[in-house]
Formats: structure tokens, sequence, C-alpha cells
């Protein structure tokens, strides 16, 4: 299966965002990609909530989604939207890190509500209060697919081993973690994380990533990575925007969960 995992530094402005990722899409399209990825908040990443409050959208008339719906269908592909931020009708006005599968059809063939909050202090000059702005999920999701279950999670959620436990327990063969990482932690702990995520479920992980500076006081890691079941980084997009293509052989699943069969080696454990 062809993917393509699109690295692009979204700003302030959905409506640029999305020419961006709409040019993006359609070139990964003509270089033969079936499954084509964006990463987290391709609509947008701004630091002011007010800002945001005055250019998004309810998930029900986002021009953005509609928009990537309408491309899945006219180029016949698969895609996933690695989030799009969104208002919800909560009452303090917290908005929605939404990612969504949308079919050849154009479709959505599931939605992802992120569920673990980026509530960090990284040192004196970075942190991020991600449950200030965005309200977590509280579902799991595994979507089928022509190729396989496919199991959704976004950016921090790859701290929680559980949760993809969880999805590989499901039936998950494909793991998506779309980000906006964080330079710092990106640098420590990006690869490493995603990589023991693969190894330990026997999973491909696919985690297209924003890069660059994505304004005066945000940047974002890039190198968005394609990991075997193996545990092998079997693709690396760099720290620039651009296209990263990879052919997954979607047997090396049941390969490596044959040579070292973890999934059914769990035990229930007492105490402490």
């Amino acid at each position: 299966m062809k993917t393509a995992l699109i690295q692009f530094t979204a700003g302030e402005d959905p409506e640029a965002n999305l020419k961006t990722v709409r040019r993006m899409v359609r070139d990964a399209a003509e270089a033969g990609a079936t499954f084509i990825l964006t990463p987290e908040v391709s609509n947008i990443l701004s630091v002011s909530r007010r800002h945001q409050q005055a250019v998004l959208h309810h998930e029900a008339d986002d021009p953005f989604l509609s928009a990537i719906q309408a491309d899945a269908a006219a180029l016949d592909v698969w895609l996933l939207i690695g989030s799009l931020a969104l208002k919800t009708g909560d009452a303090d006005g917290r908005f929605a890190n939404r990612s969504f599968l949308i079919t050849p059809e154009g479709k959505i063939a599931a939605r992802y509500d992120k569920i673990h909050m980026f509530d960090v202090e990284i040192d004196e000059t970075e942190s991020y209060r991600e449950s200030a702005a965005y309200r977590p999920g509280g579902k799991a999701v595994v979507a089928d697919t022509p190729f396989g279950k496919l199991g959704m999670t976004i950016c921090y959620d790859m701290r929680f081993p559980h949760l993809y436990r969880k999805l590989a327990k499901a039936g998950a063969t494909i793991i998506t973690t779309p980000a906006a990482f964080s330079p710092v932690t990106g640098k420590a702990h990006w690869e490493s994380l995603l990589r023991a995520r693969a190894i330990e479920n026997g999973v491909f992980v696919l985690a297209p990533a924003q890069c660059g500076q994505n304004g005066p006081t945000r940047a974002t890691h890039g190198h968005s990575l394609v990991v075997s079941p193996w545990g092998e980084v079997l693709a690396d997009g760099g720290d620039t925007p651009g296209i990263t293509m990879v052919d997954l052989d979607l047997a090396d699943v049941g390969r490596s969960r044959r040579r070292v069969p973890s999934l059914d080696h769990d035990r229930e454990i007492e105490g402490p």
C-alpha cells in the first residue's frame, strides 16, 4: 500500500493552510499514494484562543473538512486528516482536537477526539496548557478499512502505551499518530516513543507531523515517521515541508507478531 505523509508548517490562517494541504494531497495522489495523511491541527496552529474563536467552525460547517472530503472523492484515495481544531457545544467554549478518516467516496469513516491533553512545563520559557483551549475525548477508536483495522491517536497520546495496547488488542494493525510536536521533546523523545509503540504492539505507526516556525512563539519538530511493526524507521520526513512516501508491506504485521507474540502474553497483575 503506497502511503504518503504530508508535513508542512501550519499558521493562523485556515484558508492558507487549506490551500497548502490540498496542493500536497493532490501531489501525493498523483505520485501514486492511495492513503494520504496530514498532521495534527492541519487547519490552524495558533496560541490565541480569541483568534481561534473568531476563525474556527463546528464540524457540520467546517470548510476545511468539506474540501478535503471532496478531494478524497475526486482523487479516489483514503485520507486521514490528522486533526482539525473545531468549535464544540461545550459551555466553557473549549474546542475539539478531532481526527477524521475519509473514504475514497468522501465519507467520514471514523472520527477520534484526542484523549490526552498536553499540559506540561518543559522549562522556564516553554510551557503548554492544551486543556485550557481543548476538551479531551474519552473514546478509543478503531476503524475498518480494506487494508486492515486502523487505530487513531493524536500526538501526546503516544506517551500512554495502554491506549495503543487497547487499539492493538481490538485488532488494529496500523496506528496513526499525527502530531505538532515540541522541538525540545521531539529531539529527546519523538522517535523513541513511536518505535516503542510499534514494537510493543506489532503495528505500523504512521506519524505525519508539523514542522518549522508556526508563529512568533511556536515551532514544531517535524520528522514525520513511518515505523514498521519490528520497530524499523522506514521513512523520516526531516525538518522541512514535504511529502514522505512509503510502500507498506502489510504482511509485516503478521510476521512480526509471529516472531514475538507479546499481544498473546499479557497477564493480569495483582497489586501493588
